[in-house]
This record gives C-alpha cells, sequence and structure tokens, in this order.
C-alpha cells in the first residue's frame, strides 16, 4: 500500500472549490439586502410622511392670523394717573411688541428655551442630538422643543400627548417658520406662555410677581421670570421660592454660556436679591369696589366680550387719594372697634406636638384665613393674662404684652367662654401699634363708606364701599340706604331761605308734643341729641348746634311738601322722604353718593352735576372708544339760586368753625372747610358731609343690619375723624378759596340776608372767606352775627314764623 504525504492528505479534507466561493457571495447578498430593507423602509418612512403631510397638511390651522396676533386681553382698569387698579377676564395678560419687549428678557428666555432660535428652521436637530446625549449621561436635563414648536402647540394644540400630535406639531412648526419673522414667532411666544398667578406673557407676569413694568425688570428678574414656563407651580417665586431661586440661577449660568451676559454680570446678578410681592396688598391701590362698578358699566355696553377685547377704563380717581381713603375709612373703623367688646377667636385648631407639624399646621390655617390688610392673623402658641405668643406665616413669633392686651382682656379671663377663650391653638387677629408693638384685635363687624367728588365736574376722586371688599362686596356708597340724621337738615334750611327765613331769624328751641290726632298714630315728643332746650335763636346757632326741635318748627312754618320738593333739587328722590315732620330731621333714606352730590350743589355756587367713574375707554391698541367731558357748569345745571347756595356755605361755614363739626377747622387750620355732622336715632348711623370749594366727601358708619353703635357715638366722634384724616392729605397745596358775594346779597352787620329783606340797610361787602395771613380778629364775625341782629321776612311770611314760638 502506498501512503500519501500528509499534505495531500489535509488537502484531500479541504472545502471544494464551489463551497469555498458561497461564503462571500452569501454575505454581500445579505448586506445588499438590509441595506435594501433599511432603504426600503426610509422610502416607506418617506412615502408615508408625503401621504401623512398631503393628508393633514391641508388640515392644518391657517396661521396667517398670527401676522396680525391679536389674543385674549382682559379688561383693566386705571386711575386718572395710570394706576392699575382691576383686571377682569381668563387670562391676565399684557400685550407687549417685540421692540419694546426688553433684550435681557429675550435673551433670558432664549438661554433656557431655544439659544439657537434665530438659526434654525423651526426644528433644532442639534439641540435634540445634545438634549438626547445630556439625558442619557445623566447631566441636567434638557428639552427639544423649540421657541416655534413651543408657538405651535399653545396656540393651536391641545395637551394631549400622542404621535398624532406630535407630527401636528412638527408640521405647524414648518408652517409656522414659513408664514412669519422668527421675531414674529418670538413675540407671540413672550405674550402667550402661561406663567403662573393667572399671566400669561412676560409683561404680565412682571407685574404679578415684581409690581413693575417689563422693561424695568434686571438680569436676576428676567432670569427668575424665564424659569416659569417649565413648571410655572413649581417655579413659582411666590410660593415655590427654593426652587425657583435654584432654576433662577441656572439659567444665569446658561445667559454666561451663551455670550448674553459677562461673568461679572452673572456674578452680580446672583447676588441680587429680588423683591417679590408675596402678599395681595403689596403695592396695591385699593379700589375694589371701583372696578367692580366699572366692570357692571363696561359688561352693559360690550357683553362678554368685555372680558377678552382688551379694553382699558380710566377713571376719575387719583390713586392718592383713593389710597388715603383707605387707610382713613379704615383706621376710623379699626379706631371704633378697639372699643368694643372682644367677641373671641375666629377659629380653633389642634396643634401636633412635632414642630414641623405644627407649621404647617399653622401655615394651613392662616392660609384659609388670610391678611386683611393691616390686620393680620396669627395662630396663639401660648396664652396667659399677662402675655400672648402667636406665631404668623413663616414662623413669625408675635409677642403681645401690656397695652396690646387691652381689647381681648375679656377672652384671657378665667371665667372666659369656650368660644370667648384665647387659649393655644386659638386664631386671633393682630395689628402693629403706632409705638411698633403688636395689639390684639378683630375684623370688625361695623361697616363703613367713603366717596369724595369734585363738586365743579362732578369727578369722583376717592370710593371706598366698605371695610373690605373680599369680606363684603356690598358697596355702601352706591347700594346703603340709611337714615342721614341731622346731616339733612342742611336742604331744610336753604329751602327755608327760600320762604324769608335768614340767618339771624329767631326761633325757639322749646319742647314739642305732637299728640295721636296729629300724628295719625303714635305721639310724639322729640328730642334734642342732650335731652335739653336752650330757648329762642337763630338760625345759625340753631344749625351749628344741630338743634332737632328748632329744624321740625322750620319744617312745620314752610311745609313738609314743600321742603320734600325742595329737597329734589339736590337729586334725592322725593318718594324717600315722606312729607312728614320727621324730615326735618333726616329720617328719610340715601346713599353716601346722593349726600355728596348734594352737598356739591352748596359747594359749587348752586348747580346740580351728575358724579361719574368712566373718564376714557380704550381698546388694546390705545384707540379712544369713549371719552367723558362734562360740561361746564352753566345756567342750564343751576338747582338752586348762587345766593341760596352762598348763605347756606356761611352756615355750613359756621358748623366746621364753631359748631359740632368745630375740629375740622381747628385741625385743618384753614377757614375755606364747610359741614355738617349727623347721627341718628340710637346712634344706629353716623355721618359727616362736608367740603372745600374744589372737594366734597361723605363718610359714614353703621352696621349693616341696624343697630345703635354706642351711647356716645356720634358723627362728629365717629365719620368727621376720617373726613378730616383724608382732607389733611387732599388739600395738601390747594390754595384757601374765598366765595365771592353773589347778586342779590347785602351783609348787616356780619350777617348776610337777601337784599330784599334788609332794604336800606347798611352793605358790607366782606366776602364769606378771609385772606389766610389774616389776623383772627380779621377773620371772626362781626358783631352782631348768630342772631344779636333780627330781620324778619316779609309781612306775608312774618306770622307764620312768629306763630313758632307759640309751642
Amino acid at each position: 500500500m502506498i501512503y500519501m504525504p500528509s499534505s495531500q492528505t489535509s488537502r484531500s479534507k479541504t472545502v471544494p472549490p464551489e463551497k469555498r466561493r458561497f461564503w462571500p457571495h452569501a454575505f454581500v447578498r445579505f448586506f445588499l439586502g438590509g441595506i435594501g430593507l433599511v432603504l426600503a423602509g426610509i422610502v416607506g418612512v418617506v412615502i408615508f410622511l408625503a401621504v401623512a403631510l398631503a393628508v393633514a397638511y391641508p388640515n392644518l390651522p391657517d396661521v396667517s392670523a398670527l401676522s396680525d396676533y391679536r389674543p385674549k386681553q382682559p379688561l383693566r382698569v386705571y386711575t386718572a394717573d395710570g394706576v392699575i387698579i382691576g383686571e377682569f377676564g381668563e387670562e391676565r395678560r399684557r400685550l407687549t411688541p417685540i421692540d419694546e419687549i426688553p433684550q435681557v428678557m429675550k435673551d433670558a428666555v432664549l438661554a433656557i428655551e431655544d439659544a439657537r432660535f434665530f438659526s434654525h428652521g423651526g426644528v433644532d436637530y442639534l439641540g435634540v442630538v445634545r438634549a438626547g446625549l445630556a439625558n442619557l449621561g445623566r447631566a441636567k436635563s434638557q428639552g427639544a422643543s423649540t421657541i416655534t414648536m413651543q408657538v405651535a402647540r399653545n396656540v393651536y394644540l391641545t395637551a394631549e400627548k400622542s404621535y398624532t400630535r406630535k407630527i401636528y406639531e412638527i408640521l405647524l412648526t414648518f408652517k409656522l417658520e414659513r408664514s412669519l419673522t422668527k421675531n414674529q414667532i418670538l413675540e407671540i411666544y413672550m405674550n402667550q406662555i402661561f406663567l403662573g398667578n393667572r399671566s400669561y406673557g412676560f409683561a404680565a407676569a412682571s407685574e404679578s410677581y415684581y409690581g413693575k413694568p417689563l422693561k424695568d425688570v434686571s438680569i436676576a428678574e428676567a432670569a427668575m421670570l424665564a424659569g416659569l414656563p417649565k413648571a410655572p407651580s413649581a417655579y413659582n417665586p411666590i410660593v415655590n421660592p427654593t426652587r425657583a431661586r435654584t432654576r433662577q440661577l441656572y439659567i444665569i449660568e446658561r445667559m454666561e454660556q451663551n455670550g448674553f451676559i459677562t461673568a461679572q454680570q452673572a456674578k452680580a446678578a446672583k447676588e441680587e436679591e429680588l423683591l417679590v410681592k408675596t402678599g395681595r396688598d403689596a403695592g396695591r391701590v385699593h379700589a375694589e369696589y371701583v372696578a367692580e362698578t366699572v366692570r357692571q358699566l363696561v359688561f352693559s355696553q360690550y357683553g362678554e366680550e368685555t372680558y377678552t377685547r382688551g379694553l382699558n377704563v380710566f377713571t376719575t380717581l387719583r390713586s392718592t387719594d383713593q389710597t388715603m381713603a383707605y387707610k382713613a375709612l379704615r383706621k376710623g373703623i379699626m379706631d371704633f372697634e378697639r372699643r368694643q367688646i372682644y367677641r373671641g377667636p375666629e377659629k380653633f385648631i389642634d396643634l401636633p406636638s412635632n414642630p414641623q407639624e405644627i407649621q404647617d399646621a399653622i401655615d394651613e390655617a392662616l392660609a384659609e384665613n388670610p391678611d386683611n390688610g393691616d390686620v393680620m392673623s396669627a395662630v396663639v402658641l401660648e396664652a396667659s393674662p399677662k402675655r400672648i405668643l402667636a406665631m404668623r406665616q413663616n414662623s413669625e413669633t408675635v409677642s403681645i404684652t401690656g397695652e396690646g392686651l387691652r381689647s381681648g382682656q375679656s377672652g384671657l379671663a378665667d371665667k372666659a367662654g369656650p368660644n370667648i377663650k384665647i387659649r393655644r391653638g386659638a386664631l386671633i387677629r393682630v395689628v402693629k401699634s403706632p409705638k411698633d408693638t403688636w395689639e390684639i384685635t378683630q375684623l370688625p363687624e361695623v361697616e363703613g363708606a367713603f366717596v369724595a367728588m369734585d363738586p365743579r365736574d362732578g369727578a369722583v376722586r376717592a370710593l371706598i364701599g366698605g371695610f373690605d371688599f373680599e369680606k363684603n362686596k356690598f358697596n355702601h356708597v352706591t347700594q346703603a340706604w340709611r337714615q342721614p340724621g341731622s346731616s339733612f337738615k342742611p336742604f331744610i334750611y336753604s329751602a327755608a331761605l327760600e320762604k324769608g327765613f335768614t340767618p339771624a331769624t329767631v326761633i325757639n328751641d322749646g319742647p314739642l308734643f305732637f299728640d295721636a290726632g296729629v300724628t295719625g298714630g303714635q305721639p310724639w315728643e322729640p328730642k334734642n341729641y342732650d335731652g335739653g332746650f336752650e330757648g329762642p335763636m337763630s338760625l345759625r346757632t340753631a344749625l351749628k348746634k344741630s338743634k332737632n326741635l328748632v329744624s321740625i318748627r322750620i319744617l312745620q312754618s314752610i311745609g313738609a311738601k314743600y321742603g320734600q320738593e325742595w329737597t329734589t333739587h339736590f337729586g334725592f328722590d322725593a318718594e324717600k322722604h315722606p312729607a312728614y315732620l320727621t324730615m326735618a330731621l333726616g329720617a328719610g333714606s340715601v346713599t353716601p353718593m346722593q349726600m355728596a352730590t348734594g352737598y356739591s350743589v352748596f359747594a359749587n355756587g348752586g348747580y346740580r352735576v351728575n358724579p361719574y367713574l368712566v373718564a376714557k375707554i380704550t381698546d388694546q391698541r390705545g384707540k379712544v372708544l369713549l371719552e367723558s367731558a362734562p360740561p361746564a357748569l352753566d345756567e342750564s345745571m343751576r338747582s338752586i339760586s348762587a345766593r341760596n347756595a352762598f348763605i347756606m356755605d356761611s352756615l355750613l361755614q359756621e358748623v366746621a368753625r364753631s359748631g359740632t363739626a368745630a375740629k375740622a377747622q381747628a385741625t385743618l387750620k384753614r377757614p375755606d372747610i364747610f359741614g355738617k355732622t349727623g347721627t341718628t336715632n340710637d346712634s344706629i348711623d353716623t355721618w359727616f358731609v362736608g367740603f372745600q370749594p374744589t372737594l366734597t366727601a361723605a363718610v359714614w358708619m353703621g352696621y349693616d343690619t341696624p343697630k345703635k353703635l354706642g351711647d356716645k357715638e356720634t358723627g362728629g366722634g365717629l365719620s368727621l375723624p376720617i373726613w378730616i384724616n383724608y382732607m389733611e392729605y387732599a388739600l395738601k397745596g390747594v390754595p384757601v378759596t374765598e366765595y365771592r358775594p353773589p347778586e342779590g346779597v347785602v351783609n348787616i352787620g356780619g350777617e348776610w340776608y337777601y337784599d330784599e329783606y334788609a332794604k336800606g340797610a347798611g352793605v358790607s361787602s366782606v366776602g364769606l372767606q378771609a385772606n389766610p395771613d389774616a389776623t383772627a380778629a380779621e377773620t371772626a364775625p362781626a358783631p352782631g352775627a348768630g342772631g344779636a341782629i333780627q330781620v324778619l321776612p316779609p309781612s306775608d311770611e312774618k306770622k307764620r314764623i312768629l306763630d313758632l314760638f307759640k309751642n
């Protein structure tokens, strides 16, 4: 047997040539097949997208309207000097053109949302890759949505998360990029995006969070605002200041990385302390009653468009006057509240033992019972007759001792009832005293109203409809019909001047009694406030002392029907003032606005002016839609004669100088102050209505459900101080005004008369007002004023007036 070499043996076992050629060919075929499948897939996707595009693109919304972007904008109400006092609408937005948005705000948004906005075509492919790598690498999470994509989503699409919606979003993005410029897209984004606090757009957010216009924001403030689009609630600087601060610092870093700011600017921005509006009162002009009144007026004209059309209403209010009126009324009400018995804590909460749980429980209770302006809420931690320790929001502790406990003494007594007792867990109210110490107090039950207007044209300068709008939305200035008491007497005295009475006419301040046969009901024996009688006195003296019995005798003389008709000259409703002698004591019904309007007739020389609030309405672009221009005073508006108004001014000036309102001139230190106090039976309502020739104001206080304010409470003690506090501010820099005597009056011995009642007497040309620099002797009434000289009216009236002495 012959053996072959080993090499041959090995070759004999190798793969045949045809098999050796199979494997490379198979690999190539497999590779090419894979490429084919990929290409087929791509072609399929392209065909699918083409079909989807063909089907979906025509169904995309028309974006051409965005070239004239007009989003929903709320109704805004402003004071005459441009301070916003109210906003009504679903979306709080202030449309701001792109060229009016500060560069720092645009840079902050671009840095965090879309740094390549001006270089990509709507979809940032590099951004998608970068975001994917960052997210896979567990770096700070980044999104891939561009500003254009966000505009497409926010303007046209729902919040649904689906592939279909994403496709529509991308298609819309391309359509927006083709139809609009980059600046137009950025403008829409900056105005459309929701930023929390009911704010849409960065201009509204700047006002909401900082109380300032967008043009004034700093780098630090812009960075804080730019952090809101991602999660408005999570990064809200009011609710979540820590998380908002963290995101703000990151955005500042992004601004520096993208070259929008320098390292030095970034360092300064990180160190800047932001002043965020943390409360509803921060920098706010309280004119809620006015804003609501305006809303009703505008809605009656424009319907539902009121809340979306972007109307701007400019009122006649002066912001500083409104703020002063708000403070004055609240101070007057709280001063009264200090004299009331303590009614007990508002509620009681169970405080856990764990410190953190305690703070959470307190924060929750305080959120449900928030501060009411300067009347703040707190929860008691410890209580004894000598000290109360309470906690406010953010763990602020309040210690009340000494005089600060006075208002709550009854709640600290051992015998205090369970609902009155101040103990651990009690929710109480506290205020800062003038000495900067804490006092315990309570929310008032009593209400009040204040209105001031310009008597020359009717423009309302300040209006406070109650203690707090959130607590009670009833507008007491325009809706509360109350008895005016003695503040109504000037209108009866004015009627008497037309029936022959003069300031020097003497009438008896003596007892009166009317039996059932006269009254048609119960016997009536009216009294003066002090219960006494002073005998014969002049009209001037009677009004300044507010003598009820004299007023009744005057109305009895001129006739109740005539008196009723005369009051309509001042804007009062006759049916609200029945023609009975009780009308002389203000037993009818009036509103504070009516009283201010009525006294304005005296203030302006006898003209009837209608109060008005709305000066101008414009649309969102500033086009004037309505403008109020009250007519100049002319004889067609005359309500009473100039001489009647002049003599009534003289009488009302005496009330403010030496009568029941003498505190007015004494405090304000000027003679051109006129007015009358009013207190109804049982001190249920208190009033003061008065004026300076350029400003009339009325103040009312009382309970919504009528009840006694207190035996010693009067218009001079409750309402007058509020009026004075307001006027101290409102009349600063206003020169003293002198009323010039009109035709038809003469002055004899310092007293004024209609000239037909003093023929042949010496005539004085002295005016009502003296020069403010004159001496006391020069400004004092001349001898004989106040009734020393009696000039009786013509014979046909003489007997009727003398008959008044018979009772």
